[in-house]
């Protein structure tokens, strides 16, 4: 990037460039060749149009990366972005609502400091399984899938049909979110599908924002009023000056991570299990769901384009000047096909950490470490609980014929159908403590593979997590490959590759 602080007169402005709308049915469909024309076009940032509003999509890892990291060059508060503030963008354009809602993921500089050390001190207690609460967190998710699987058989018996997102992930999150967050009745479904709309740009959006808020506005009044063991009262704990609209809205976030993105990974993973891709069937095959996972996030991140950046001054990046004010998406998706040609290799070859993807985001808004925890668990826990419950699961529609929401931030199944086959009538064995938390569970079972199902053969083994492997760090220096840091100023041990 060039260090220059303003761009030189006669430079193409976003405004003046011609745009091609991103949210088409092609896109829909197969949005790599998107991101593949949209490179070979413009380079590793183009000008793409989002329902008639102009922005910048960086889709080369490196920048993307240098995006992430600097916080001080790209801002998140929606008050820096100049076509906003200039009253440029339609009165109704769907996806500003969202942006409006003020909360950790839009601030900066030292606010956005405080209200990351609150969300992480209140997440705390549930990201370990030696603490009671991360206990009986992870034991709730347990008992819900199990809870799930056997209404499933109870009502079309040992052999049947079902879609493993309206039936299975979508209300494992759903009741996930309510015993964290500390609901005193069962969450509507309807709840995630306002987050749907809201993160689809749907024609109701603003509306279902609103009704999203209230709902969480309504929570912290409630707990405010009796304190429980949930993440709600541990953020007013950690913070007891929060009002309960601004707790409100940050549960509002909580509750699109924990639903909508955290439901995308469940599925993304469970799909190229079932679509036969090898690496991931094989780190599932030996019980390392949390691997499997990883992996999935090379290929298909849930968090496919991340939400707005602002550049704070003019700054040059691949062919362009972005204005300072100009709005920027980080495609997390073709940084991803970027970095396999980087590599000049399979995108999983033992010489590229699986953790170079970028679905926990990078820098100093990346997903807080607990929160990583939390929602890994989560993860593995209810891909693990399918194959340990199902003997034989298969698609019933082609997977090129699978229908994908509609939206430029998730990329997202609206169904997963599949023909399932319980593994007996019995119930299976309830994971060990220590390994239900890290999702490994406790039989195994040999590959069934006929008929185009995909058993899953699980085992007990674990890696040795206790040894570090210098890496050579494509963000420049060398790092222990480890848990991504929050610093951002370290290396990432996702920008990897073996020394």
């Amino acid at each position: 990037m060039d260090k220059i602080e303003s761009a030189p007169p006669g430079s193409p402005t976003l405004e003046s460039l011609p745009v091609e709308p991103l949210l088409t049915a092609e896109f829909d469909a197969n949005p790599s060749g998107i991101y593949e024309r949209l490179r070979s076009t413009f380079g590793s940032v183009a000008p793409v149009a989002l329902m008639g509003v102009p922005v910048w999509l960086v889709l080369d890892y490196r920048e993307a990366v240098e995006v992430l990291r600097n916080d001080s060059l790209w801002r998140r508060d929606v008050r820096h972005w100049r076509a906003r503030n200039e009253g440029l963008l339609p009165r109704d354009w769907p996806f500003l609502s969202g942006y409006e809602v003020r909360q950790t993921m839009f601030m900066d500089g030292d606010e956005h400091v405080r209200a990351r050390r609150t969300h992480h001190s209140a997440l705390r207690p549930f990201m370990s399984w030696d603490t009671p609460q991360g206990r009986d967190l992870c034991l709730t998710v347990l008992r819900h899938a199990d809870g799930l699987i056997a209404t499933l058989a109870a009502e079309s018996g040992p052999v049947g049909f079902v879609d493993l997102c309206a039936q299975y992930t979508r209300p494992l999150l759903l009741m996930t979110t309510a015993n964290l967050l500390g609901f005193p009745g069962d969450l509507s479904d309807e709840l995630v599908m306002d987050l749907w709309r809201m993160l689809d740009g749907g024609p109701t959006a603003g509306l279902a924002t609103s009704r999203a808020l209230t709902a969480m506005t309504r929570l912290s009044a409630h707990r405010r009023a009796a304190l429980g063991d949930d993440l709600t009262s541990y953020m007013l704990l950690a913070d007891p000056q929060l009002t309960d609209e601004q707790l409100g809205r940050e549960l509002f976030m909580n509750a699109v991570y924990l639903n909508d993105i955290t439901g995308s990974m469940v599925l993304n993973t469970l799909l190229e299990v079932l679509r036969g891709n090898d690496a991931v069937r094989h780190s599932a095959s030996i019980g390392l769901f949390s691997e499997s996972a990883n992996r999935v996030a090379l290929i298909n991140p849930p968090t496919a384009n991340m939400c707005f950046r602002f550049a704070a001054r003019d700054v040059r990046m691949g062919n362009f000047w972005i204005r300072s004010g100009d709005a920027v998406s980080v495609s997390a998706a073709a940084a991803h096909q970027d970095l396999q040609a980087m590599t000049s290799s399979k995108l999983f070859a033992h010489d590229l950490s699986t953790r170079a993807h970028l679905g926990w985001g990078a820098g100093p808004h990346q997903c807080p470490s607990a929160a990583r925890e939390l929602a890994s668990m989560i993860v593995t826990t209810a891909v693990a609980r399918i194959f340990e419950h199902f003997s034989r699961v298969e698609l019933t529609l082609p997977p090129d014929q699978l229908p994908w929401r509609s939206g430029p931030v998730v990329r997202g199944l609206r169904l997963l159908p599949v023909r399932y086959e319980l593994r007996s009538t019995k119930r299976p064995q309830q994971p060990t403590a220590r390994d239900s938390w890290d999702a490994y569970v406790t039989r195994t079972e040999e590959p069934h593979t006929q008929g185009g199902g995909q058993g899953v053969a699980v085992n007990t083994t674990k890696p040795d997590s206790s040894s570090k492997v210098t890496h050579r760090c494509l963000a420049g220096g060398s790092c222990d490959q480890g848990q991504p840091a929050d610093d951002a100023r370290l290396p990432l041990p996702g920008l990897c590759l073996p020394a």
